[in-house]
């Protein structure tokens, strides 16, 4: 991986070196001046083949969208609804990050504990998987802590919706979170139910609205 990982600054540089030689050899000449009289066809030639250099430079650092779906989840909301009965209002930033490999969400309550910082406060990565066709989530947050020690949540889509089952370890429970896209008002809702060995549980009902 280290290697696979270095490699892309290398190929840039040698990328920005070619550009350069091209531009010089191909519009000054070989020794750097601008030849007697010029040479159009050939400097033409050159600036083309920059214009397509550059073009490809571009094009290869820019991230692939994997998931058009996860990618509208991507931005700034308000999550508002019930959460364990309670009304609650909370702020989600949603962002892409490391190379557009993991969709990043950034979930903090606008209810304060006693320290005066948020009562609820949630990292949340998500990302499909090609090999095996779902998505992958791991939940973080402030609750007690023991979120690594869960196994990252898998997650099927049924047309605008993708459902993520939360297992406890060792055990047939979990949580069932299913997020739903609206296309007709570009919201979001996530339907959250405590899963006791199959029976389900209403946890939470909220919708996210962007800002």
């Amino acid at each position: 991986m280290g290697s696979y990982r270095k490699r892309f600054p290398v190929e840039r540089r040698s990328l920005n070196r070619a550009i350069e030689n091209l531009v010089i050899s191909g519009a000054f000449g070989h020794n750097g001046k601008m030849p007697i009289g010029g040479h159009p066809l050939k400097t033409k030639l050159a600036v083309f083949a920059l214009l397509v250099l550059v073009a490809f430079s571009s094009s290869a650092q820019q991230p692939s969208r994997k998931d058009a779906l996860l990618d509208r989840l991507a931005g700034s909301w308000i999550l508002q609804g019930t959460i364990a009965r309670q009304t609650t209002t909370h702020d989600i930033e949603a962002e892409w990050v490391l190379n557009h490999e993991y969709l990043r969400l950034h979930e903090t309550s606008r209810e304060k504990n006693a320290q005066g910082q948020p009562a609820y406060e949630a990292i949340i990565l998500i990302e499909w998987n090609d090999a095996s066709s779902e998505y992958r989530c791991l939940w973080l947050d402030s609750t007690g802590g023991g979120g690594l020690l869960v196994p990252t949540a898998r997650g099927k889509r049924s047309d605008d919706e993708i459902v993520f089952l939360f297992r406890d370890k060792d055990t047939d429970s979990g949580v069932n979170t299913t997020f739903a896209y609206s296309k007709a008002t570009d919201s979001w809702s996530w339907l959250i139910d405590n899963n006791d060995a199959g029976k389900l549980t209403s946890f939470a009902r909220v919708k996210l609205t962007r800002k």
